[in-house]
């Protein structure tokens, strides 16, 4: 005999498990809006002000991965509290300052803002069309996670590799396998999101966040090389 304090769509069951995903799911992408504002305007005072150009080579590895992972770790840390969005949002802000060295370098070339609007449009189209694959795509996708893990750590690996060697062939072969991972990373994030995997919004974000400035970033890298005009 069924007990009707427990009909479907009683908070537990399947109608009350989607709204808290759907909940989940807007709160990140809203909070993922917002966290581009405190990207630009670290990107646009790094630009300006020139703060991070003197962080060549070695230095400039040490800064970014020293500041990223104590971010995200205090991210970690305070994601179930008022201070989690701040705190987000304080990184985002380091990564622009972090990618504003990058973007200077373009902005030089000719067309350089032709490229880093490109770019913007690439990683857009890419967001667009993996976030409609997670939606439709029933299949349980947990079984990515450690081939993908195993691919950002080969690409973290050769990326400080590549900082001693100073190779713009292999700065390439790394951009491109840097964007064909994280847009999957993408994929999979989003997708454990919609499934409930991931249930709370502030590293919901996080993890999609990177995932955008990765492809970005790598994008821009390969257009500098390849489609970048010089004076």
């Amino acid at each position: 005999m069924n007990d009707p304090l427990y009909s479907p769509g009683q908070f537990g069951h399947p109608a009350a498990a989607s709204m808290q995903r759907h909940k989940v799911l807007r709160n990140t992408y809203w909070l993922l809006a917002l966290s581009m504002l405190p990207t630009v305007l670290g990107a646009w005072i790094g630009v300006q002000a020139g703060i991070t150009a003197s962080l060549t080579g070695g230095l400039g590895l040490i800064v970014f991965l020293g500041g990223a992972f104590a971010f995200m770790f205090a991210i970690q840390k305070t994601k179930n509290s008022a201070a989690g969005v701040p705190v987000l949002l304080a990184f985002t802000f380091f990564m622009g300052l972090m990618l504003s060295r990058l973007l200077a370098s373009v902005l030089g070339l000719r067309n350089g803002s032709e490229l880093i609007m490109t770019a913007f449009g690439g990683t857009a189209g890419i967001f667009f069309v993996m976030a409609n694959l997670s939606t439709v795509i029933k299949r349980d996708l947990s079984g990515m996670a450690k081939w993908l893990f195993v691919g950002a750590l080969a690409i973290m690996f050769g990326a400080i590799v590549n900082v001693f060697l100073g190779s713009t062939a292999m700065m390439a072969t790394i951009a491109a396998i840097a964007v064909v991972v994280f847009s999957l990373y993408l994929l999979y994030d989003l997708k454990s999101v919609i499934d409930g995997g991931e249930t709370n919004y502030i590293t919901a974000t996080l993890a999609v966040y990177l995932d955008l400035f990765n492809i970005f970033q790598s994008l821009l890298v390969l257009l500098g090389i390849f489609g970048g005009e010089r004076d």
